[in-house]
């Protein structure tokens, strides 16, 4: 229902209340009633058509145990006296028509063959059908079809609801008008004195009380809060005349405060400005110090291998050796240097996120270290179905690092395996890497990521210590965090998040690959 307009007066509003209550208690009684009515007419007419049917069918249950349909007709005849009825039926227990009645006014068809023992309402009429049985036998069936009053009935208490609805209404008008003098009028007088206290802004005024009830102290409480208004108005035209002289003095002060901002900020954008160079001096500054690293190592390595592989004969045993241990050193060298071109690679350039799919970066990873090492057996298993939204370059490198450590500390197990897979969380997707290998006490795990940080000597696993903090830096650039969980001698496994971008969990089933040997 529409509400009522705010213009619409107090007591328009009140009279509009009653009459819409008043009407809809009509309407629901009245709907109540007739809806009884039309429920117990309905089953009346079914209880008492299928008396009817039985007593029929206890009548005409010898003519169709004798073939007589003359004696079944003249039962049949007897329904004149029920001028419900239109027509009626009896089949015999093969469903052949046997014996029929029709009145007078009645055209309809009878149905060809007889249905199970039910009613219908079809076309203003009650269909009805009643098996004839004898000691469980079924001898025949009984059709009646009767006037269904139900329309008739309808507009019979529409008419008189309408009726009673408009006398009920007339009355609710006339009885609210007489009450509403009563309440409104003490209210109205009060609404008056209001308005002219907003008009003229004379608080002085005060309502007359005209009774004890609530509506008297509905005027008290008026009367008491324009005095209250009046006392608090005095204090606020004096609060207001000492906010104004602070008002001043904090304008001045706000200016002063933002010839200090303006100060800040350009000292801040000056300052940051300088940072960004000695940043970009310094990146490239380890970049041309590691790419001039790397003729010296290559010259070191190389005459190394010269010298053993041209003047095997005038080298001693020892030193062979030595220079084996040279090489070995430079080699090593040469990847720290690669690990830390690396490490700054990821952190310059522009984040690029895009869908990316992650089981085929992981395959592709897995991939390339069986070429490498075609010997080993180890059991590989990546979900499918991992998205997400990343930087491919920097997550594959991700992948790169996280997978080949897990196939470095499985290279003792007796039986390796590694399982990359994805978890959602909240609508977020958590990969991880899981393996079976080396493991680590999670007391040192605050080192992990940490450049040059290793828990396990380089004799045992080779390695720079560089992997893991470029994995955490890919990781960090993408909004997301690293972690690891992992107990010696039971493998590891390394969680990761991409921040705000949602990734798309793979199948809980993860195909698994198996290496030959």
């Amino acid at each position: 229902m529409k509400p009522p307009s705010p213009r619409t007066s107090l007591r328009q509003k009140l009279l509009g209340m009653v009459l819409v209550t008043t009407l809809v208690a009509l309407i629901v009684a009245l709907g109540t009633i007739v809806a009884y009515d039309l429920r117990n007419y309905y089953k009346a007419l079914v209880s008492d058509m299928t008396t009817q049917a039985e007593l029929l069918g206890r009548a005409t249950a010898p003519a169709l145990a004798f073939d007589d349909p003359k004696v079944a007709s003249e039962n049949l005849g007897l329904l004149k006296f029920r001028p419900l009825v239109s027509a009626a039926a009896v089949y015999n227990a093969r469903g052949v028509l046997f014996a029929t009645y029709r009145r007078s006014d009645e055209s309809s068809a009878f149905p060809k063959l007889p249905e199970s023992d039910g009613t219908r309402i079809e076309n203003r009429d009650l269909i009805l059908f009643k098996r004839i049985t004898d000691d469980r036998e079924i001898l025949g069936t009984i059709y009646l079809r009767a006037d269904y009053e139900l329309f008739e009935r309808v507009l019979d208490y529409l008419g008189i609801a309408t009726l009673v609805l408009i006398a009920a209404m007339l009355v609710a008008f006339f009885l609210s008008s007489w009450m509403q003098n009563i309440v409104t009028g003490p209210i109205l007088a009060i609404t008056q004195i209001a308005r002219e206290v907003v008009e003229r802004r004379d608080y002085s005024r005060r309502a007359a009380k005209m009774s004890t009830d609530e509506v008297g102290t509905l005027v008290e409480s008026f009367n008491d809060m324009l005095a209250e208004i009046e006392r608090r108005t005095q204090e606020l035209e004096a609060s207001n005349r000492k906010l104004e002289r602070e008002a001043q003095e904090r304008g001045r002060a706000e200016q002063e405060i933002l010839r200090l901002n303006a100060e800040l900020e350009a000292r801040v954008r000056e300052r940051t400005a300088q940072l960004e160079t000695a940043n970009r001096e310094l990146e490239s500054f380890s970049y041309s110090v590691s790419h001039d690293l790397r003729a010296p190592l290559r010259a070191i390595d190389g005459f190394s291998q010269a010298l053993v592989e041209d003047f095997p004969e005038h080298l001693p045993e020892e030193a062979r050796g030595y220079l084996a241990r040279i090489r070995s050193s430079a080699q090593r060298m040469a990847q720290l240097i690669e690990d830390l071109l690396n490490l700054a690679r990821v952190s310059r350039g522009t984040l690029e996120r895009r869908s990316v799919d992650v089981s085929q970066i992981a395959k592709q990873v897995v991939g390339e270290l069986r070429q490498r090492e075609p010997d080993r057996k180890v059991e590989v298993s990546v979900w499918d179905g991992m998205r997400a939204e990343a930087d491919h370059r920097l997550l594959r490198a991700a992948f790169e690092n996280l997978i080949g450590n897990a196939w470095k500390f499985t290279s003792k197990a007796e039986k390796a395996h590694i399982e990359i897979g994805a978890l959602r969380d909240h609508g977020r997707a958590t990969f991880f890497v899981r393996d079976n290998g080396a493991g680590f006490d999670m007391t040192y795990a605050d080192k992990l990521f940490g450049a040059f940080q290793r828990l396990h000597s380089a004799n045992e696993y080779a390695g720079t210590g560089i992997g893991l903090a470029t994995v955490q830096r890919i990781v960090h650039r993408h909004g997301g965090r690293i972690w690891a969980e992992a107990e010696v001698g039971k493998g590891a496994v390394f969680f990761f998040t991409l921040g705000s971008s949602e990734g798309q969990a793979g199948e809980s089933s993860p195909v698994e690959e198996k290496a030959d040997r």
